[in-house]
């Protein structure tokens, strides 16, 4: 592979050559910067140089989306044409601008527009190139909408017949993807139609279908040996382009000139940017190139909002920006990998729980981690509002100061409680003379149960490492002591954990440590409990105490948080049925038939509200029993039946659909 300058050498001496009846191509990955390359390093020398006693101009063409000949035609004769209307040459010269915006070739008829007719008729735009001192460059060959053989024989016409220098830009191993897969649903049923001519789709033997068809497909519809013909017969030399890094970098950070806070900081910071991306194992400028323009309004926020960032922080959310654009736009991952880890603490939760205890649940983010962040020391590696950013392109502006203010409040003042730097860093990282203090604070904060409780569960996990290990002077008896009162008054403060299992997650237990953490799972399972009925029974207070003033505001949340879940069984019968008999008629009706509905969809999620509904009923039937009929009395008895019908469904073994129940309420 030769270097870039005796690369540029080797295609200027084609460029030279006298006489020439082959192109030359250049082959490269996408994103690799062959564009940048062909304009900043080829395009100039080329229009530097003479021949015929005439200056060269190079014409370039992307063929990106071309969808017939003709509009490649157009595209020539527009950048070829000596016959270019005033107006836009004036327009040309007074913007400084070189060459035709795309948008204008794509016109109907420009040839009309530069004052070129043909009688009416479509002009056959190829009778008017001027091209004797021209050297055409075409690019992205594998993108065009063209068949690629179709568009290597027209450029034949201009190699072989008229000798125009030309340069094709492309990369080769897309191109010869798209050459195999292209309309491969109608080759798949033709292939299958012809083995089974040949009686050769059911017939014995070694080879699996999915290869006989293949093979056949490749036999019949071999393209990509056509291409291989027409290449032989047209390039007579390809380049393997591989970019200079150090060169393109620069290049690259030259588009923030006009920002000298931002350039300083990358061009004091290049070896980072060289660093990441090499680490991401890809050749794609475009990436990078995209990635460096996402920093810049990361920057700029952070920059303007917290002007104090340590400037150890503004390093990692380049290395983090770089790294999760290329993890995410190369493909490398799915798009999700990251999307349940909330903040820096849960991310390094899963480093410290991956390496403690050779956790391999969370391979692929401790890959990552030891990857990009490999030699770079930083307390603060994962940056919510960064990924969120690059994953969804939104920069949502709460996580944005939610992100910022812990790091102000942690990182930046060295400020962390002893129990998040268990949680949070590897306990190894903790030097000797520490260790102890933090154990007796993180030992203390448990006692006093001013530790969330799912944290404290994974605490205990660690604790019992460490006295395994010999590490801490505790025995098992007191710390499992400590740790069980510590939960009971955590409890009075702490909050319903949802996602148990994936807290969990982030902490290895280990075969020999699972008997003494299951007595600590059943206690916190029995809190936990203990704080969802909690949490459902002040829900079911502040929705329910909408009814009948607030009506609009009870539809509202009771659609949106109470469809699925069991509401019911934390609200006393008696005060729901006379909130429910205070409403108006309207809402009445409304409510039973959201109920009905509600059952209908979500039978299994509400069946542990079954014996309240059952008591709300018998309250409603006690009231009415001995009324005088009246609308109000009439719409009550409806409900309950509406309810009744609710509950024979669950006294069913296979649980109808409540569609027939609602007819029967009709008919009542």
């Amino acid at each position: 592979m030769k270097k870039l300058e005796d690369l540029v050498e080797s295609i200027l001496d084609y460029i030279r050559a006298d006489y020439t009846d082959y192109a030359i191509m250049i082959n490269g990955e996408w994103g690799s910067g062959k564009t940048y390359f062909w304009d900043h390093k080829i395009k100039p020398k080329i229009e530097s140089m003479q021949a015929n006693g005439k200056r060269l101009t190079a014409i370039y063409m992307s063929l990106y989306g071309i969808s017939n000949l003709e509009e490649i035609s157009k595209k020539i004769f527009i950048e070829t044409t000596q016959l270019m209307d005033k107006n836009l040459k004036k327009y040309m010269e007074g913007s400084g601008v070189a060459n035709i915006p795309e948008y204008a070739k794509t016109g109907l008829d420009m040839a009309n527009f530069f004052g070129v007719t043909q009688n009416g008729n479509q002009i056959d735009y190829a009778q008017f190139f001027t091209t004797d001192d021209k050297v055409l460059c075409f690019d992205d060959l594998e993108r065009a909408n063209v068949d690629v053989i179709d568009i290597l024989g027209y450029i034949n016409n201009f190699v072989e017949h008229d000798h125009i220098k030309t340069i094709i830009i492309c990369n080769e191993k897309e191109l010869s993807t798209k050459l195999k897969n292209s309309n491969l649903e109608m080759k798949t049923f033709i292939a299958t139609y012809l083995l089974d001519k040949e009686n050769k789709l059911t017939m014995k033997t070694d080879k699996p279908m999915v290869e006989r068809i293949r093979d056949t497909i490749e036999y019949v519809f071999d393209k990509a040996n056509d291409y291989e013909r027409i290449k032989e017969k047209l390039i007579g030399e390809t380049f393997e382009y591989a970019p200079e890094f150090n060169y393109i970098i620069n290049g690259l950070l030259m588009r923030y000139e006009n920002y000298p806070d931002l350039i300083r900081f990358l061009r004091e910071n290049t070896n980072l940017i060289t660093s990441t991306f090499n680490k991401s194992g890809t050749r794609n400028l475009r990436i990078l190139k995209h990635a460096l323009n996402d920093f810049k309004k990361i920057f700029d926020m952070v920059s303007k909002a917290y002007p104090n960032t340590n400037h150890r922080v503004l390093q990692t959310m380049l290395i983090f920006t770089i790294a999760i654009s290329f993890e995410i736009k190369a493909g490398k991952i799915t798009k999700d990998k990251f999307i349940n880890i909330d903040s820096n603490e849960e991310y390094k939760s899963v480093l410290v729980s991956s390496r403690v205890f050779m956790d391999n649940r969370q391979f692929y983010i401790k890959e990552f981690d030891n990857n990009y962040y490999y030699n770079f020391k930083a307390e603060y590696r994962f940056f919510k509002f960064i990924e969120k950013y690059i994953r969804t392109r939104i920069f949502d502006m709460k996580v944005f100061k939610d992100n910022m203010e812990v790091i102000r409040n942690t990182i930046d003042t060295n400020q962390l409680p002893g129990y998040k730097r268990l949680l949070t860093e590897e306990y190894w990282k903790i030097p000797d003379d520490q260790f102890d203090g933090v154990i007796d604070e993180t030992i203390n904060d448990v006692k006093n149960g001013s530790i969330e409780l799912i944290q404290i569960v994974k605490l205990f996990a660690y604790f019992i490492y460490f006295i395994k290990k010999d590490l801490i002077r505790y025995d098992m008896r007191t710390v499992k002591s400590v740790f069980f009162n510590g939960m009971n008054i955590a409890s009075l403060t702490s909050s319903y954990c949802d996602n148990v299992e994936e807290e969990l997650s982030h902490v290895a237990i280990e075969d020999d440590i699972a008997s003494e953490m299951q007595e600590v799972l059943i206690h916190f399972n029995e809190i936990n409990l203990q704080l969802k009925d909690k949490m459902y029974r002040e829900k079911a207070e502040e929705i329910f105490k909408c009814i009948p003033m607030k009506m609009e505001q009870f539809y509202d949340k009771f659609d949106k948080e109470c469809m699925n879940i069991p509401i019911f069984k934390y609200y006393d019968s008696f005060q729901m049925f006379q909130r429910i008999s205070c409403a108006s008629n309207e809402d009445m009706v409304t409510i039973k038939e959201k109920l009905v509905d509600r059952a209908d969809r979500f039978a299994s999620e509400i069946e542990a509200e079954m014996p309240s509904m059952k008591k709300l009923k018998q309250i409603m039937d006690d009231y009415i029993d001995g009324k005088m009929p009246s609308i109000k009395i009439v719409l009550l008895q409806d409900f309950s039946n509406a309810l009744g019908s609710i509950l024979n469904t669950y006294g069913q073994v296979n649980a109808p659909k409540l569609i027939e129940q609602k007819a029967v309420i009709i008919e009542e």
